[in-house]
Parts: C-alpha cells; structure tokens; sequence
C-alpha cells in the first residue's frame, strides 16, 4: 500500500487515495467515514445513490474537496464503473468504505421466516454480495498499490437476535463472514479486510427499522459508557482500519457501540 508521503504531510492518512460507498446525508455513517479520512489527509472519491441523493450529498462532498459518483449496486456494471472512476480521478486505490444496506420493509418488519425469497435475495445482493464485488473490483487496483484496505459496516444483531432488526440480522450475519472470506483470499496479496460494528445511530437507513428509538434508548441505559457513539468515533475507526497502525489486523469485525454489546 502507498507510504505517507513526507512531503504532503504528517497526517496519518496522507498520500491515500479511497473511495466510500454509501453517503446518503450527513447523518449516514459513510459522511462520517468519509469526513474523518479526509481530515487524517486522505484524498476521496464519495458515492451516493441517484441523482435525487446526490442534490443532499454535493454540498458534503464539496466540504471536502471530493468528487461524487452516483451508484446503484444493484445495476449492472455500475459498482466497477464506480470503481475505475474513482481510481482514474485518484491515479489510484489505496482503500474502499463499504457503508451500503438495504431490505424490503414488507420483508424486514416481518418475522425473518416469512420473508420473501425475493425480498431476502435482494436484501443479500445489495447488503451483502456488494461487498464480495467491490473487493473484486478492487483487487488489481489494491495489486497496483502494493496491498489495500476494504472495511464494510455491521451491527450485533448480526451474533445475536436484536428486537425488529429481523432480516437484516442473517444478512449481516452473511457479511461478517465474508470478511472473514476475503481476508484470507486477499491476505496473500496484502490486502486487509474488516467489518466496523457501530452502535445505534439515526441515519435513514435506520429509520426503516421498527422502534428504532427503543432500540436507541436501550443502548444509551445499558451501554457501559451510558451514551450513543458518534460519526466521528466510527469514522476515526474507520480510518485507523485503512491505516498503518492496523497494519497487523485483518479479518475482524470491531465494535465502536459504547460497549453496549458486552451487556447481557
């Protein structure tokens, strides 16, 4: 992977060029990523959706100096697109965010057996296998660096049931093992893959869960730390995964949730 290069400065993440997936607004936990990366010295390439997302997310991206990329995962060709854009603006790839997950909400406010097979299948492709591609697209970009880094998001109830998280629980579940999958086929190549496994925060997404704002209470009561966690405290962990200082880490799935997944 790309040193830091004395000249263009001290910051951690000086000289690395990254790409992260998923900006929605400022409240998605990609904009904290992103926000924190480039504040450590990192030069980035954002992605939202569509073009009705990319009139909330243009002023982000224009905060940091960061071009942004419509991509829908679920289109044909779209994430590799993406993928050589970014690289072609960058003259690079040094990392990838993956901050992307969607379900059905007929599938994911019903019980996880009565979900559809298509509602399920689609909940897998967008949250799950999007990761698995973008690795592959990524792969002889990361060979061109030297190595690379590839972290995706979490969240518990992907190791124990959490009350209305229903579907998306398996599918996490799915992607922290793919993690595991892709450290161990990328590791040869010095490629470094994890899952962040953040706390409750109110981003869109999590606003399709049901009672999401018990869900929230809950954590803030009976987390060790007695709070939420922040964007920032995500995207700082984020942004040491992609780092030197995790340079001997690979395969793990890191909690960033004020401790709230050690209380029973």
């Amino acid at each position: 992977m790309q040193g830091i290069d004395p000249s263009k400065g001290s910051l951690p993440l000086s000289g690395r060029r990254g790409l992260v997936l998923g900006v929605a607004n400022e409240h998605s936990i990609a904009w904290g990523c992103a926000r924190e990366a480039a504040r450590q010295g990192a030069r980035l390439v954002l992605s939202c959706l569509n073009d009705k997302a990319r009139a909330v997310c243009e002023p982000l991206a224009l905060e940091i100096d960061a071009p942004l990329l419509c991509c829908d995962v679920e289109a044909p060709g779209a994430l590799a697109a993406v993928v050589q854009q970014a690289a072609a603006q960058l003259g690079g790839l040094d990392f990838a965010v993956h901050s992307i997950a969607w379900a059905p909400l007929a599938d994911l406010h019903g019980r996880v057996m009565d979900s559809s097979p298509a509602g399920f299948a689609r909940t897998m492709e967008v949250s799950c296998h999007s990761f698995a591609e973008l690795a592959h697209c990524c792969e002889p970009l990361f060979a061109q660096a030297g190595g690379g880094a590839l972290v995706t998001m979490s969240y518990h109830g992907a190791v124990e049931p959490v009350a209305h998280y229903g579907l998306m629980g398996p599918v996490k579940a799915a992607l922290e093992a793919l993690v595991r999958y892709l450290a161990t086929e990328l590791g040869p190549r010095n490629v470094r893959v994890h899952a962040v496994s953040p706390g409750p925060v109110p981003t869109r997404a999590a606003g399709g869960l049901e009672d999401f704002d018990g869900l929230m209470a809950d954590a803030r009561a009976r987390a060790p730390l007695r709070r939420l966690v922040t964007l920032q405290e995500i995207g700082s962990l984020a942004a040491f995964l992609v780092g030197d200082g995790a340079s001997g880490m690979t395969g793990q799935t890191l909690y960033v949730d004020a401790g709230h997944h050690i209380v029973r």
